[in-house]
């Protein structure tokens, strides 16, 4: 979103608030139309998370932060044209004398001077985790006088219990004695926040204005029952095939023999060519080619056996190519599954389970999704009645349809089908890997990463969106790295393409 002409894009609000990841809108000058975009943005960002009410206080408090952070930059231009320190407190009083007048009568040569020295204002949309956060940023410090000032605003804040009485008692004119912090405050105080839920920090070079609101905990718990409920009352996804389930039979009895295996995988055709194809993929890297059943489950191993034919059994009874979004869902969930192994292999070489794990963690990630398209009508029916026994508002009904909360549809009907609890796990946090159980955590981050650049390749995301942490974990710093990352791995994909 990086100007005010992009035209507000509701399909990324939407994947932002599925995947947990942030939204950021950039500007220099903050022109009007500007600010307009972002009360779009906002607007549309509390509507998806069924927030609206807090609309017009958050519209309030952001035109106020951004104005603030606006201010604070032209300040900069200002202070430097007439040779003040603005971190000299006498000579910050002296500069605050006319600078409102100065700045006014000659904005637009101060607003063309912030964008020439790169001086930005970005607001950052984000929810996770039970929480909203609104951010907003600009590129110079405080100095350590405008962060007492900024903190004396707040601490002024408490006498007040409403707008009016702050406004007949503020009588310092100036910079508007921070009248506009002060009626922010009591905003936020209407919505059932505190002066604990409003951050002021100064690092690295950036002055950072924070809200940090809970989600609504009643859409939270209701989304959590819904989707409960969708996975109780699915009885038309059939289990596994028979010979599917008896091959785990076999792999789980600790008295059979590689050989038993075998023969058993040889007898189903569909099965021993797709077992030939996972040994003669890219992910064994084999010298020369495998053509026997025996040899491939030696390759493969017990795990790498078990994890295929959950694979394979999923995507049999979810009719994976039934549908044209079928397919498109597969076919993303082959290329993180490659990315994930790639991934694995290159950076957790010696960690053989992450290894062994990677690619079915990958290729399940967002099973969830296809479970909503399978549900008979009949089903749907149900929940809507269900919804209203428990007096929950369709709308959340519909976001669970639309894609909200798939990680953990897709982890409950796992748990269902009895896959190992890291299958299970890694689905349910693959958009936040860091509440992953912990010897999980690495597996679900590195599906968490493969998943974003595949949606990085489709222009879904950008580079800022990525957790710094994940790719952090992967020796990743620099956007540079990643493309180099990101080209390699669509290179030899389109090479070898999925396996099943």
């Amino acid at each position: 979103m990086p100007n005010s002409k992009t035209t507000l894009d509701i399909s990324k609000i939407k994947m932002a608030i599925r995947a947990g990841i942030p939204l950021s809108i950039v500007s220099y000058t903050l022109p009007h139309e500007m600010s307009e975009y972002m009360e779009d943005v906002l607007a549309a960002f509390l509507k998806e998370l069924d927030q609206s009410p807090m609309n017009e206080y958050l519209k309030y408090c952001l035109n106020e932060l951004t104005t603030n952070s606006k201010k604070a930059n032209t300040k900069r231009i200002y202070f430097k044209e007439k040779g003040l320190d603005i971190k000299d407190p006498k000579q910050y009083e002296e500069g605050m004398k006319n600078f409102k007048e100065d700045t006014l009568n000659n904005i637009e040569h101060y607003m063309r001077k912030q964008k020439d020295a790169g001086l930005y204002i970005k607001l950052i949309l984000q929810a996770k985790n039970d929480k909203i956060k609104l951010e907003v940023k600009n590129n110079c410090e405080m100095t350590f006088y405008e962060y007492k000032r900024i903190h004396d605003k707040l601490s002024r804040a408490q006498q007040y219990t409403s707008v009016d009485q702050a406004m007949n008692q503020v009588l310092d004119a100036s910079e508007g004695a921070g009248l506009g912090i002060i009626i922010m405050i009591l905003m936020l105080e209407k919505i059932g926040l505190t002066e604990e839920n409003y951050q002021v920090i100064s690092e690295n070079g950036e002055t950072i204005t924070r809200i940090i609101l809970p989600i609504n905990e009643k859409t939270r718990k209701d989304l959590s029952v819904v989707s409960h409920e969708f996975v109780q009352i699915i009885d038309n996804l059939p289990q596994f095939p028979d010979n599917i389930v008896k091959i785990q039979r076999l792999l789980d009895d600790p008295n059979s023999k590689m050989q038993e295996i075998a023969s058993l995988i040889s007898s189903d055709v569909s099965l021993a060519t797709d077992l030939l194809k996972l040994v003669n993929s890219a992910a064994y890297a084999l010298s020369a080619p495998c053509r026997s059943i025996n040899e491939a489950v030696k390759l493969v191993g017990i795990r790498g056996i078990k994890n295929m034919l959950i694979s394979v059994a999923t995507i049999e009874s979810l009719d994976a190519k039934e549908k044209a979004h079928h397919k498109e869902l597969w076919d993303h969930s082959y290329k993180v599954a490659f990315y994930a192994y790639e991934l694995a292999r290159n950076f957790c070489a010696h960690e053989r389970v992450v290894v062994e794990d990677a690619y079915v963690c990958g290729l399940l990630h967002d099973m969830g999704k296809l479970i909503y398209e399978k549900a008979h009508p009949e089903t749907t029916e149900k929940m809507k009645s269900i919804c209203e026994q428990k007096n929950i508002s369709n709308d959340i009904f519909e976001k669970l349809l639309a894609g909200v909360n798939h990680g953990e549809i897709g982890a409950l009907i796992a748990e269902k089908w009895n896959f190992p609890e890291v299958i299970a796990e890694v689905i349910r946090h693959h958009h936040d890997p860091e509440n992953a159980k912990e010897e999980y955590r690495k597996t679900a981050t590195l599906i968490y990463l493969s998943d974003m650049i595949s949606h990085y390749q489709d222009d879904e995301v950008e580079f800022y969106q990525f957790d710094k942490d994940a790719l952090a974990l992967f020796h990743i710093s620099t956007e540079k790295q990643l493309i180099t990352i990101s080209e390699k791995m669509a290179e030899v994909f389109s090479r070898e393409h999925a396996i099943f």
